[in-house]
């Protein structure tokens, strides 16, 4: 049988590596690095690979607005690609030099780093320590964590340092000075993983990850379910927002969280993320169902992104 092909945020060494090589750690998996988020959502809508790894969200610093344009797929490009699950990674973040640049690592530093490269989510989980040891120093985004490390370990004249893994400095040859410089020892990324609906290939795959369903729709008995769901509403009509979420709570779905894009179909108005869980029984087993037939008749959109077994509360057990 051949490898499952796994997308996931390049380059190699980053969170998103991390995060898709545990994911699939149970299986044969080919990992397939992306440029781009865009990048591995298209390689999954044409059916290039069998998953996506994908960061949305974290605990310190808040969600990951690439992802959510993604999911708001304003120009139907993504139509086929579903949340089919999720993985926790606690994150711990290193600030890293060219290999030989402080020979006695960090109390050997003299204060010389004249800039920092990570990608834009690490810099407000890592503030204390950088406002402590770095305070000025210049900051310069980038794709991602593992591409700073790359760009660090290639310099020849500049004293720059990067924030990424200690996986992205094994991969890319780096020296730490110092390790867990996040803010909270608790720093977690949260990862949805993806899948094309219309892939027969990967519809009935039977896996070993508490993250994946084993078929469409099947999940481990007493398993909380969490759905995503889009919408947009009429924002001129009083109340239509309240009503939209009175459904949730009619049909005995849990609001878990709730996040807005602009839609860029009208100036002010957005799309409404809100994901939804439950615990399954035969009494409530249509009530995802029953709630997006009820939604569609009080919003001008409205979206289902897919269902997945929550991995928080297995986690946090």
């Amino acid at each position: 049988m051949a490898p499952l092909r796994v997308a996931f945020l390049g380059p190699l060494g980053s969170f998103s590596h991390q995060a898709a090589a545990e994911s699939f750690c149970k299986v044969s998996a080919d990992l397939q690095p992306q440029v781009s988020f865009p990048d591995a959502f298209a390689a999954l809508q044409e059916k290039e690979t069998d998953f996506a790894v994908i960061p949305c969200e974290n605990s310190t610093n808040g969600s990951v607005v690439q992802t959510l344009d993604l999911l708001a797929d304003r120009d139907g490009l993504y139509k086929d690609v579903k949340v089919c699950g999720e993985y926790y990674l606690t994150v711990h973040h290193c600030l890293m030099v060219r290999k030989g640049t402080f020979p006695g690592g960090w109390a050997d530093y003299d204060g010389s780093i004249t800039k920092l490269y990570t990608h834009p989510q690490a810099w407000g989980q890592c503030e204390t320590f950088l406002t402590k040891y770095l305070k000025g120093v210049e900051r310069q985004d980038v794709a991602s964590t593992s591409k700073a490390a790359e760009i660090v370990s290639k310099e020849t004249t500049e004293r720059g340092a990067a924030i990424a893994n200690r996986f992205a400095a094994e991969q890319h040859g780096t020296d730490i000075l110092v390790e867990n410089i996040e803010d909270r020892a608790d720093n977690t990324t949260r990862f949805l993983i993806f899948r094309n609906v219309l892939d027969d290939a990967t519809a009935h795959f039977k896996v070993e990850q508490p993250n994946l369903p084993t078929s469409e729709g099947e999940f481990a008995l007493g398993a909380t379910h969490k759905t995503l769901i889009a919408f947009t509403i009429d924002h001129s009509s009083p109340g239509a927002l309240a009503n939209a979420l009175l459904i949730f709570k009619a049909h005995g779905l849990n609001l878990t969280s709730i996040n807005t894009r602009p839609s860029l179909k009208k100036p002010w108005q957005y799309i409404f993320f809100v994901e939804c869980g439950r615990t399954p029984s035969d009494k409530n087993k249509d009530a995802v169902h029953k709630a997006l037939n009820d939604l569609r008749q009080v919003s001008e959109t409205c979206k289902d992104l897919g269902t997945w077994e929550d991995q928080l509360s297995a986690r946090n057990a």
